[in-house]
């Protein structure tokens, strides 16, 4: 098995990173994604969405988002069976750096407070919960 190589996705990835997800991405909580909604990411941003990929498969993604304002990160997931290996520490690393070359000073993580597995690393690469704001969301459907 050789290191896993940190690049953007290319369209022809798509369907593999929506596939990975559900296996490797907290779902439980929120509408399935579509493969409409990740080529409208990929097609108004193209570096946002990071891939590590291993072998010719996806074993982890994060979306580093950028609207000129603010930085947000989304959708940090590994493969079940390459967790705990410091990929996900490497795609944080990866998406925070595109994050500053673009200009931002400060990134927020979209991290649901049930997923416990996943605040360790988080908490690991400086990040907390910041307990005076809360997210309200609208389907806009």
């Amino acid at each position: 098995m050789e290191d896993a190589i940190l690049r953007v996705a290319q369209p022809s990835d798509l369907a593999h990173v929506l596939e990975f997800w559900q296996t490797a991405a907290e779902n439980d909580s929120r509408p399935v994604d579509t493969p409409a909604a990740i080529e409208a990411l990929v097609r108004r941003d193209p570096e946002a969405l990071i891939l590590a990929v291993e072998d010719g498969r996806v074993v982890g993604t994060i979306i580093a988002g950028w609207d000129g304002w603010r930085c947000h990160l989304y959708r940090l997931a590994v493969a079940p069976d390459r967790r705990r290996a410091g990929l996900g520490g490497r795609l944080i690393n990866a998406a925070e750096q595109r994050l500053r070359n673009l200009g931002g000073t400060r990134a927020d993580a979209m991290v649901l407070d049930a997923n416990e597995r996943a605040h360790g690393i988080w908490a690991a690469h400086g990040y907390h919960p910041q307990n005076e704001w809360s997210r309200w969301v609208k389907p806009l459907t």
